[in-house]
């Protein structure tokens, strides 16, 4: 679970809020209003990322703070461009924006979206905590479940002031109207209050909940726990036999009853060798512990650890790095690139998300590496320059 996920859920019922950005983007990218870069960002829009859906409560909350000088530049838009298009655009945007469902919904997603920003974020790093993340998203729950129950009169109140300073139209929430996507012949109506409370509201909340509780079902939470007892960190302070017992009962296809009963006795005596042993010291990674029991050959010694340990590594195949590297994919791999082999495909793969280590590299020694790939007619020059891998 990341921050798109909980973005997508709500994209459905904030499509509306989306679409009206559209406009107001067209006139950042014509340069008639200024975003700014750097530290001016702080006190204007931010361009909201297609997958970084932090980035979009960075947007709402922008517009949210910066509301009447974003009115008043569409007004100048509205009144001074010269083309049609951008004049009914602006003049749209006005119109939507200073609408109660605008509102309501950008107040809900700021609500939403703030609360799941914690949890978003921390599942994102590179070194995940394991046992901290499932805090988070008890939390998140327990939020959402909160909000659920309580958060309704509050927000209303709040949407209700917001509209009442900006001198926007509050509709009677006691008015009947037809519910929406059905025709007028059917006459069923709803009223106002069950509208915004029981589809937009309750739905979204529901929403999320259902998605967190299938993706982190109380199976995979246990699993979740009991694989972060591998953490190296702090000298292996939260290895648990009785947990990793239970992580391998779970997958008791690799493991036959003999093997688990002789496991115990192998995790305990691996994790007083390991603190005894200088090469775990600092290591903090499940992928180093392998490593290192491949490279002290405890992984022939402790065969039924380092079985576990691997199915560890396995597990988690869905984490924020691998969907960045999936999102890298489409990036490279272009319809003007569509014949690219696979081996090139995986060299600028290498690249493209080695960004980090390959800017460290120095550019004479990938120019000699590659002179020493074979014979040539003549060397590079010397002072030939490499584009950086930002380019």
């Amino acid at each position: 679970f990341n921050s798109q996920h909980c973005g997508c859920i709500l994209y459905e019922k904030g499509c509306l809020l989306a679409k009206h950005h559209d406009v107001l983007l067209e006139k950042i990218e014509n340069g008639e209003i200024m975003t700014g870069r750097g530290l001016n960002q702080e006190s204007s829009l931010a361009r909201p990322g297609d997958t970084r859906w932090g980035s979009h409560l960075k947007t709402l909350l922008r517009i949210l703070v910066m509301w009447e000088a974003i009115i008043d530049v569409l007004e100048i838009v509205k009144k001074d461009s010269v083309k049609p298009a951008c004049t009914g655009g602006a003049l749209g945007l006005i119109g939507k924006m200073e609408s109660f469902d605008f509102v309501f919904i950008m107040h809900l997603m700021i609500e939403l979206l703030g609360m799941t920003d914690i949890l978003s974020r921390a599942l994102q790093r590179k070194d995940h905590d394991i046992v901290e993340a499932m805090h988070l998203i008890t939390d998140v729950k327990d939020s959402l479940h909160d909000l659920r129950e309580n958060g309704w009169e509050p927000l209303l109140k709040k949407v209700k002031t917001f509209c009442e300073k900006n001198e926007i139209e509050v509709p009677d929430m006691d008015e009947e109207i037809n519910i929406r996507g059905t025709s007028r012949r059917r006459k069923q109506n709803v009223t106002n209050m069950h509208y915004y409370h029981v589809e937009i509201f309750l739905v979204a909340i529901d929403a999320i909940l259902t998605e967190l509780n299938h993706r982190f079902s109380e199976i995979s939470s246990e699993l979740l726990v009991c694989m972060a007892c591998f953490n190296p960190r702090n000298s292996f302070s939260n290895f648990n036999v009785d947990k990793l017992m239970r992580l391998a009962e779970i997958y008791a296809e690799d493991f036959d009853i003999g093997e688990l009963t002789l496991l115990p006795n192998q995790l305990k005596s691996f994790v007083n060798r390991a603190r005894r042993t200088q090469e775990f010291l600092g290591c903090s990674e499940h992928g180093k512990v392998a490593e290192i029991m491949v490279k002290t050959t405890m992984n022939t010694s402790y065969e039924l650890v380092y079985r576990l340990i691997e199915l560890t590594l396995i597990l988690p195949v869905a984490t924020a790095s691998v969907e960045r590297i999936f999102s890298a994919m489409s990036l490279i791999k272009t319809d003007l690139r569509s014949k690219m082999g696979d081996e090139w495909f995986n060299d600028l793969m290498i690249c493209y998300n080695e960004k980090e280590i390959f800017r460290k590299i120095e550019n004479e020694k990938i120019k000699k590496r590659f002179e020493e790939m074979k014979n040539r007619r003549m060397l590079m020059p010397k002072k030939l320059m490499i584009a950086s891998s930002d380019e």
